[in-house]
């Protein structure tokens, strides 16, 4: 178990330099929290999709404090620190990407919600479809899937544009000399303090290329996997908050 203190000084900076490449990413996790508490009961089963370190499940419970939130992920590492800073939240070690993960994770039989944020860009296509046709079959019916990514149009003057837009937000907010994601890793796997966890995770792989689904490919993927309705409910630069509803 991982002192929590030290948990919370890398959640911390895990915070900050996901915020180099989303400025407004508390704002995106206050309208995926606005979605839920909108479209759920009080006391929502609410699954995190690729939840990291647990920062969007966290804020979720601070929205939603009768939420049940259960947090999947397939690094132990970011887990093991999640656990740390968040004992409230019950986080559960699966690759999403195998069939069977909702059974290793011990999802319920039926949530209300399922949530994401800046992780489905990294599965494969394949890998993908097969996850929302899982979804759409977890998901109660009116249930929400919502998922906070960056999200290309599939034209490419557009991509530019909106990559741009993106950028010039995080100088104008002061963000765009955080921290960047390969020096949180390198910096985390060389903390000694952290044992047997960072020895672990040194042999495998800092993550793959983005899968370069289009929104448009995603809204498809959920249509086809039984989601009656689907769209964009907040966008800024190529950041989008993309709901479906079951």
């Amino acid at each position: 178990m991982i002192d929590a203190r030290l948990a919370q000084e890398w959640v911390q900076r895990w915070d900050r330099q996901q915020e180099r490449y989303m400025a407004d990413r508390e704002e995106r996790f206050t309208v995926v929290a606005d979605v839920v508490a909108e479209l759920t009961s009080a006391r929502p089963q609410v699954l995190d999709l690729g939840c990291g370190p647990g920062s969007l499940s966290d804020r979720l419970g601070r929205r939603l404090p009768r939420a049940s939130l259960l947090g999947v992920d397939d690094d132990r590492l970011l887990l093991e620190l999640g656990r740390a800073c968040y004992p409230d939240i019950t986080f559960a070690e699966a690759d999403m990407a195998v069939a069977d993960w909702p059974a290793r994770a011990g999802v319920p039989e039926r949530v209300d919600a399922a949530v994401s944020s800046t992780a489905l860009h990294w599965m494969a296509a394949e890998d993908l479809e097969q996850l929302y046709r899982q979804l759409a079959g977890l998901l109660q019916p009116g249930g929400v899937f919502v998922n906070a990514d960056h999200l290309m149009s599939g034209s490419p003057v557009l991509d530019v544009l909106s990559r741009h837009v993106r950028d010039a937000r995080a100088t104008r907010v002061g963000v765009d000399d955080n921290e960047d994601w390969r020096a949180w890793w390198d910096a985390i796997l060389s903390d000694g303090r952290l044992g047997d966890l960072v020895e672990e995770r040194a042999q495998q792989p800092v993550g793959s290329g983005p899968n370069k689904l289009s929104l448009g490919d995603h809204v498809d993927l959920l249509g086809q996997a039984g989601f009656t309705e689907v769209g964009t409910v907040w966008q800024s630069g190529d950041d989008h908050v993309l709901v479906g509803i079951r």
